[in-house]
């Protein structure tokens, strides 16, 4: 049972005990169904008292409940509310800590409510696609007042107890005890106090009007659809609360119930909880148990100055974590700290970070020009130029100078790790650790195990990505690991595309209107067109039968690099980013087009993004098969936090699977037909053709 039932004098106490964070399991549902009957059964119990242990009152469902059975057998939710609210003696529900979702909810049901300072409320349901599904839309504005609720509702955002009992009017919290560690004491004098109070007050009973109510939710309407055009539960938000106001209380909750029953069918509801799931996934590697003993990380160092090294720097200076940088150069040291100063001032300019802790950031962070001064450092991360010969030199230098013990990282985006590894006399400490640019903004890290590389090593590294705000994917070692191995077939794909007919905007018009953050021409531009030049060039070497659109290497020729040379796909005004189509590289691919003899064709906008995407899910499953990633999911994540691929569609692989794979594969069978594309590419991966055949899924 994850439920506890003790009586204090004349008090029962039932508290939630499903660690971490009391999720609303069917075990604690029963406990707290039993705690009341057992309550109100007993003549010397006069008030209950229900909270919660550990660090939290609830955060709400139990995420390992989710979508089974389990999740909606009786009492569920609704049910124990229910039972609060029929129970014949007051219930006071003491929050603390966390108070959210279901939590919250279950909270409203209750007679009253006593909160600790500090603790975090909030309904965060509108974050995996729903709306709340217990009450929430109905009970907490007649609670807190329609404004404040509807807030709440629609942004999913936490709250502090403290400023929502400020709320004029609110009653929300009865009462604020004076501090976390008296709340205890303080809900059983509370508790004893409203024992004999009759009738039991009932959230369902305020009254809950707005005085312009249709001009109120239509502002709130018109808000809302222009912050989450792609996803439908904001706008569903404000009809249910809006019912709130308008219809009986009954009435009211059966809306809810009916709104919440058709979200959890939609696409984005399924995406947004997919992510949810494969983000706490991610961390997880089948062969690295949690308990894994992790290395004392106390300081970095870091090999370069440039954007990428400024960048790493950042991430640990903000997690209050010291750092020392090293570069050749004295001129490029200055020049890497003014990059690191300038991006903390514009910070501290918009009143995003304070003139303290900007001091106190940059008083973490020395520089050096001797290697000899890293020695003490419990992690280094490399972040020089991409060419094995220069990362060669780099870690026969740390395997010289580092003490045992110290992780030696790579912030390599395609090199193989292994022998980098292999240039020290300590494999079992090298891991490769792939930042994405700006390293101080984008939240992946692609973590590359090495055949050698030490299981604490791995758990270390991922705790301390945790520490940094990152979402860790761990990929094996191949070229380009997870995301630039795949980005390389969509980039293919788009090749073709212009060979066929197509234009450098109408493909990427095609796949920013499906969603992506910018087409894989801007991306190019954005990247730097001569990297995939140079990937290019050694591909030619390595792999001579496979089939490239020379295109892009005539962009190349003509020194038309991207945003850095002010001209690529695009052409750019300095300052800004706006992609200017250029008459000219139009001229070049209609002429190249002619050289090979090809008679343009009118290309659909959805032939365009089904190559595009279903490049990246071939190769994809080439990768799961192989083992450079353990599960689809991380390679979901790696495209969503990496390469803007769209939320609310959950990831390259959940859009197929939500597409259905026998639809994808039938696409790819028809791609291969096509002359000008490569047909050996389009045959399905053995595994995608495996589950499209059993009619499975990746996920």
């Amino acid at each position: 049972m994850t439920a506890k039932y003790e009586v204090h004098g004349s008090v029962a106490v039932i508290t939630m005990n499903n660690p971490p964070v009391n999720g609303l399991g069917h075990s604690t549902r029963v406990g707290i169904t039993d705690g009341l009957q057992k309550a109100n059964a007993d003549a010397a119990v006069k008030s209950i008292v229900l909270t919660g242990g550990g660090k939290a009152f609830s955060g709400g469902a139990d995420i390992k409940e989710f979508g089974s059975p389990k999740a909606l057998a009786e009492p569920n939710l609704l049910s124990v509310i229910l039972a609060v609210e029929n129970s014949s003696k007051p219930v006071v529900a003491a929050v603390h800590s966390v108070c959210m979702g279901g939590g919250l909810e279950l909270a409203l049901g209750c007679h009253y409510r006593i909160a600790a300072p500090g603790c975090s409320v909030a309904l965060p349901e509108v974050k995996l696609g729903l709306i709340p599904g217990a009450g929430g839309t109905q009970r907490l504005p007649r609670a807190l007042g329609v404004e404040p609720a509807l807030n709440m509702i629609v942004s999913g955002e936490p709250v502090k107890s403290e400023l929502l009992a400020q709320i004029p009017g609110q009653k929300l919290f009865d009462k604020m005890a004076a501090s976390a560690e008296s709340l205890a004491e303080e809900a059983l004098a509370y508790a004893q106090a409203v024992s004999d109070t009759r009738p039991l007050p009932l959230v369902r009973n305020l009254p809950c009007k707005h005085p312009n109510g249709d001009a109120y939710f239509q502002f709130a309407r018109n808000m809302v659809k222009g912050m989450a055009k792609n996803f439908p539960a904001p706008g569903k938000c404000v009809d249910a609360v809006e019912s709130a106001t308008k219809k009986k209380f009954d009435d009211g909750m059966a809306f809810e119930r009916e709104i919440f029953t058709a979200l959890m069918f939609t696409p984005e509801s399924r995406a947004l909880r997919h992510i949810f799931m494969a983000e706490r996934a991610a961390s997880k590697i089948p062969d690295v148990p949690e308990d894994t003993p992790k290395r004392d990380i106390q300081s970095i160092a870091v090999i370069g100055a440039g954007t990428m090294g400024g960048g790493i720097a950042m991430n640990f200076l903000n997690a209050g974590i010291p750092v020392k940088m090293l570069e050749m150069k004295q001129e490029a040291l200055d020049k890497g700290l003014a990059t690191i100063r300038k991006n903390y001032e514009a910070q501290v300019k918009k009143g995003k970070l304070k003139q303290d802790k900007y001091e106190q950031r940059m008083g973490l962070l020395s520089t050096t020009l001797s290697y000899d001064d890293l020695k003490d450092a419990d992690m280094v991360i490399e972040a020089v130029f991409e060419e094995m010969g220069v990362k060669e030199k780099v870690f026969k230098e740390l395997d010289r100078v580092m003490k045992p013990g110290a992780i030696l990282a790579s912030n390599t985006s395609t090199l193989d790790v292994n022998k980098i590894a292999s240039f020290t006399k300590r494999p079992q400490d090298v891991v490769g650790m792939h930042f994405f640019s700006p390293a101080n903004v984008m939240k992946l890290l692609e973590v590359i195990r090495g055949e050698k590389t030490a299981k604490d090593v791995l758990a270390t590294v991922m705790a301390v990505s945790k520490k940094i705000r990152k979402t860790a994917v761990v990929s094996g070692v191949c070229d380009g690991f997870i995301g630039n191995r795949m980005i390389e077939q969509y980039g293919r794909q788009g090749g073709f595309l212009l060979d066929e007919g197509c234009t450098p905007a109408q493909v990427d018009k095609a796949m920013e209107k499906f969603g992506m953050a910018m087409g894989p021409f801007r991306m190019g531009d954005l990247a730097g067109n001569d990297i995939g030049w140079a990937i290019r060039k050694r591909r030619y070497q390595e792999k001579p039968d496979m089939k490239y659109s020379k295109t892009a290497d005539l962009l190349c020729e003509k020194g038309r690099f991207g945003q850095k040379t002010g001209a690529g796909w695009y052409d750019y005004v300095p300052g800004k980013r706006d992609a200017i189509p250029n008459a000219d590289v139009v001229k070049m691919i209609e002429d190249h087009r002619a050289s090979l003899g090809i008679t343009p064709r009118k290309i659909s906008d959805e032939e365009i993004v089904q190559r595009l995407v279903y490049a990246l899910v071939n190769e994809a499953a080439h990768i799961l098969e192989e083992g450079i990633a353990s599960k689809a999911s991380d390679i979901d994540m790696v495209y969503l936090m990496g390469y803007g691929f769209p939320i609310y569609r959950g990831g390259p692989m959940n859009y197929a699977d939500q597409v259905g794979l026998f639809n994808v594969v039938q696409s790819m069978k028809r791609f291969a037909q096509n002359p000008l594309d490569d047909a050996k590419f389009w045959q399905p991966a053995p595994l995608l053709a495996r589950l499209a055949a059993e009619g499975k899924t990746f996920n």
